[in-house]
């Protein structure tokens, strides 16, 4: 493993993707989504998916240059169509509406479709506490969800994020898929040769297995319940949308690459000021995160965390050092770039990679 300038691969990110012809603006919005996950210790999401992205853009998945309608359908609600281009562009736009709404009415939610994979859903929710605003994502994906006493997936990963700010740090926010652990991250997995844990996943006939090569399905968190709060999020995504749900959406990987994802994602924001004074909110958040910390500890080497904790400190650590990448997957991003003589940013030097 080998540490890069966060700015420097956000730069490169940019770059390549205006070279594939994608329009500035839109590339712009990837490689500022990519970076940001990679920041954030959220790998599988961020830098390292670009060349699988970049195949999609080549094989006419992705939209290069899109035409987004966004049509106001009331004074707090919108829909947005993105074209069929990159998620991490149409969900930015698809938030920036729900904030100009929240700004004017108090709320805004706005039902995005035609997108497709979006990466990290933070990457959306924190773009509405820099307006001092609760920001809310949700997106739906391909059937991965084990169904409770099923043997086959019917539902995805499908995603919540909110984010809220608070007075002294940077914003709480709660991240997190209904499954017990992310695709990509099983994917890896399986590329590095490793087991995973019981729980993880089942094979085609629904029985636990260790080997991320022949998990077909995962574990919902909480079972019924993350299975639940699953089919709530392709309410959201896929009906008031008007995209395919559960396991007629197309599949990020297992499909043809030509494929249009034609993915929902719903976006809210709330303005805090609207409901309590701004600041009271903000210390109020902070004196919770702050008591939450503060729990008796069964281990003292293990504190107590709030979400979103691991990756404040990844980003710490990562501005600081670098992101990791392995020889392989700094190859293949490198590689990208070749093609145009982009050059790719140096390995940070003195730094011990994770």
């Amino acid at each position: 493993m080998s540490r890069f300038s966060h700015a420097g691969l956000e730069q490169y990110c940019s770059q390549v993707l205006e070279k594939f012809g994608v329009r500035s603006d839109v590339g712009l919005y990837v490689a500022k989504g990519l970076s940001q996950a990679s920041l954030r210790g959220v790998d599988s999401h961020g830098i390292r998916p670009l060349p699988h992205y970049i195949n999609g853009l080549e094989a006419g998945r992705l939209n290069p240059d899109p035409t987004f309608r966004f049509e106001e359908t009331s004074a707090s609600t919108g829909t947005l169509d993105g074209d069929n281009t990159f998620g991490h562009a149409t969900g930015a736009q698809g938030m920036g509406h729900a904030i100009e709404l929240a700004r004017k009415s108090g709320m805004g939610a706005v039902a995005v479709s035609n997108s497709s994979h979006f990466g990290a859903a933070a990457y959306f929710s924190l773009m509405a506490p820099e307006k001092v605003m609760i920001g809310i994502s949700f997106t739906h994906a391909d059937a991965l969800i084990l169904s409770p006493g099923g043997t086959r997936p019917f539902f995805g990963t499908n995603t919540i994020c909110f984010a809220a700010p608070c007075l002294d740090e940077e914003p709480f926010c709660l991240d997190m898929a209904t499954t017990t652990v992310t695709w990509n991250k099983l994917l890896r997995s399986a590329e590095e040769g490793q087991s995973v844990p019981i729980g993880w996943g089942v094979d085609q006939d629904g029985n636990d297995i260790q080997d991320p090569s022949n998990v077909r399905a995962l574990h919902s968190i909480g079972g019924y319940k993350g299975f639940g709060l699953g089919m709530m999020v392709d309410v959201l995504c896929g009906l008031l949308t008007g995209m395919s749900f559960g396991r007629d959406i197309s599949r990020m990987y297992a499909d043809p690459i030509e494929e249009k994802r034609s993915l929902g994602h719903f976006f809210m924001a709330l303005r805090i000021d609207r409901f309590v004074p701004a600041d009271e909110f903000k210390a109020r958040m902070q004196g919770m995160m702050d008591a939450l910390r503060e729990e008796p500890q069964m281990d003292v080497d293990v504190p107590i965390q709030v979400a979103g904790d691991p990756e404040k400190q990844a980003t710490q650590d990562r501005l600081k050092h670098g992101i990791p990448l392995s020889d392989s997957e700094a190859e293949s991003l490198r590689n990208l770039g070749r093609r145009y003589e982009i050059e790719f940013p140096a390995v940070m030097p003195g730094v011990a990679a994770e």
